[in-house]
């Protein structure tokens, strides 16, 4: 299978949570056209781009690249929740490789989503290729369980996923 024909085809098995994706990074490009492009911190090499967004648990939840930032981001309506956590609230949420915690946010025109920061700046990162790859090796890490033991450094509580640890683990096993 093509590579092309290969992303297709992973979109098509969640063509709602891959469109939600797309709305995300709709958002995300007029705000880097209106307010982020003359900002220091804007890495001109990057475009937005949403990454394997999929159905989890009743979620939607993917990998978001922005000139500024690579997050994982989830959209906080659910099957399990009443009332979504306020903005600049935290919540954790449990993944295959262990617990991270997110932060909320409001974000128009998609509503409230949550998002674990993985880098930002972006700086490390000189094409889309790079970071395109970073991003999927992240998001396949957190789904794995086999990740869980590598994720968690000697102080990290319980099931929670240590940030150093996690990305040296993906970035390691992805160089190797």
């Amino acid at each position: 299978m093509t590579p092309d024909r290969e992303q297709h085809s992973r979109r098509s098995m969640h063509p709602d949570a891959s469109a939600w994706g797309e709305m995300l990074a709709a958002a995300y490009r007029d705000i880097a056209d209106r307010t982020m492009r003359d900002l220091p911190i804007f890495n001109e090499a990057l475009s937005v781009e949403a990454i394997g967004f999929r159905a989890r648990e009743g979620r939607v939840v993917g990998m978001m690249i922005t000139p500024w930032f690579m997050n994982v981001v989830t959209l906080m309506r659910d099957r399990t929740s009443h009332s979504p956590p306020s903005p600049g609230s935290n919540l954790r949420l449990r993944f295959p490789a262990g617990e991270i915690e997110f932060t909320v946010s409001e974000m128009a025109p998609v509503g409230s989503i949550a998002s674990y920061s993985l880098f930002s700046p972006m700086f490390e990162f000189e094409h889309m290729t790079s970071a395109r790859a970073t991003a999927e090796a992240a998001l396949a890490a957190l789904m794995s369980p086999a990740n869980r033991a590598a994720s968690h450094g000697p102080d990290a509580r319980h099931d929670s996923i240590d940030r150093r640890h996690f990305l040296r683990g993906v970035l390691t096993e992805r160089r190797a």
